[in-house]
């Protein structure tokens, strides 16, 4: 194991350290790397949102790798318009093979400063049956040695080994929900189970509310439960058709909507501050 272990460093240090992506960069000064996103509802759009928060990370001189560990339907390569992978190629290579040359895997998009690691929408399904929680936090634990700032798509599935493993590997956890009524139940379901797991889920406490309608919906349960909301994205029909010409909203769009604007400023604050 610990052979395996140098193995995988030593690529890593040839894929991706800080000193070769950008030598100016703000390595170092980040207390917590590793944040994980989880959706408990519809209507949640966390591509949308990680993509976007990805470009406004590396805008500020910081690596981010994004990571997409939605195995079973990934997407975040659509929305930052990063090529597919080819079956077996990307995550699952990562996973299956020690020897595997991350430089390959690990791809950049189009933005300085941003990459993207995710399986292949061609992938079968049984292909990620396998994995132990152990080895995906392997995986988490290498790629936080090298990038500034790791974000992760976590799928809401509890007896998925990339749930579990991801929630072990954050450093902080987001919920992001929408003005449902089983959106509290799905959370507090999820965070019970892993905690019976022994995965702490003290970080997992905050709720990035999505696509807000303004409508009558009851905030007042979640203190009870001890969670906090520390952002709420109104609905902005244009962050979506972005997305769809694989555009970030927050680059492209002339006309950014304000409170969008507020709102995921106070996210980046929470990851570098």
């Amino acid at each position: 194991m610990e052979r395996q272990s140098k193995i995988i460093s030593g690529i890593m240090q040839k894929a991706a350290p800080r000193e070769q992506l950008n030598a100016d960069t703000n390595a170092g000064k980040l207390l917590y790397s590793v944040f994980g996103f989880i959706s408990s509802t519809d209507f949640t759009d966390n591509a949308i949102l990680i993509s976007n928060l990805g470009f406004i990370l590396a805008k500020q001189n910081y690596n981010v790798c994004v990571v997409d560990l939605k195995v079973f339907y990934p997407n975040l390569y659509l929305y930052l318009d990063v090529p597919q992978n080819l079956r077996g190629k990307g995550l699952l290579t990562v996973l299956k093979d020690d020897m595997a040359d991350l430089r390959e895997e690990v791809k950049p998009t189009k933005y300085t400063g941003l990459y993207l690691l995710s399986p292949s929408p061609q992938d079968l399904m049984e292909e990620y049956f396998d994995f132990s929680v152990d080895k995906v936090c392997e995986v988490i634990e290498h790629l936080k040695k090298y990038y500034d700032i790791v974000l992760i798509d976590i799928p809401n599935n509890p007896p998925l080994e990339f749930c579990l493993g991801a929630m072990k590997q954050c450093h902080m956890g987001f919920f992001t929900a929408s003005e449902r009524i089983d959106a509290l139940s799905n959370i507090t379901r999820l965070l019970d189970f892993a905690n019976s797991v022994g995965v702490s889920v003290a970080k997992f406490t905050n709720i990035i509310f999505m696509n807000t309608q303004d409508i009558k919906y009851d905030f007042s349960i979640i203190k009870k439960l001890q969670l906090k909301i520390v952002a709420g994205l109104p609905l902005v029909k244009g962050a979506a058709s972005d997305a769809l010409e694989g555009k970030l909203y927050i680059k492209d769009n002339p006309l950014i909507n304000t409170l969008y604007r507020k709102e995921m400023a106070k996210i980046v604050a929470m990851i570098i501050e």
